[in-house]
């Protein structure tokens, strides 16, 4: 059944800036600007005012059942850009090895990562991060690789591909528990309180 008007809002914070125009969101906040676009849905976004605070609306007319879950996702998509304006993402990965140690270069500033030595193998894994994310090494904890970047997206995708590249192939994987996980998701600036 097609319903007629679904609304939901997004706070939106004192100090990120919004602009919409034709579903292309630009958000610019302390840590800097993030730009994501919703041309591919049938929703409206409107910014109003209400009780003194800046909301963005997101409406859905005449939408069934897919439609309306896509308000959902676009409200939570622009939280995380606020979120990553405000305070940025940090995904840490743990370097995991029972026998060979893995050895790990970081080059190119934090966009390229180098891994040598998985499972004994001589072949190097070469792995660019992707736009606006950095790669460090851990100063407190061995063997720990820090990722961040205010786009959660490219965060997240970024830690993927580095733990794509030490997946263990033609051995038994319950038994080759080698490999770099992903041990902590947070954001860079903590929050106070």
């Amino acid at each position: 059944m097609k319903q007629v008007i679904a609304t939901r809002l997004v706070d939106i914070p004192d100090d990120v800036t919004f602009e919409i125009k034709a579903r292309k969101i630009r958000v610019k906040g302390p840590r800097g600007v993030l730009v994501r676009e919703f041309k591919h849905l049938a929703v409206d976004m409107y910014i109003i005012e209400e009780e003194g605070a800046k909301k963005l609306q997101v409406e859905a007319h005449f939408g069934k059942r897919k439609a309306l879950a896509s308000i959902r996702t676009v409200c939570s998509h622009i939280t995380n850009l606020i979120k990553g304006v405000q305070a940025g993402f940090e995904y840490k990965m743990r370097l995991v090895y029972a026998h060979f140690p893995i050895n790990v270069n970081i080059e190119d500033g934090g966009k390229l990562v180098e891994i040598r030595n998985f499972l004994g193998e001589k072949r190097v894994r070469i792995v660019h991060m992707l736009p606006g994310v950095t790669v460090t090494r851990s100063t407190g904890v061995k063997d720990e690789l820090v990722l961040q970047g205010n786009d959660i997206e490219e965060v997240s995708k970024s830690a993927a591909l580095i733990n794509y590249q030490c997946h263990v192939r033609n051995k038994d994987i319950r038994k080759f528990l080698d490999g770099i996980y992903i041990s902590e998701r947070g954001h860079v600036v903590k929050a106070e309180g």
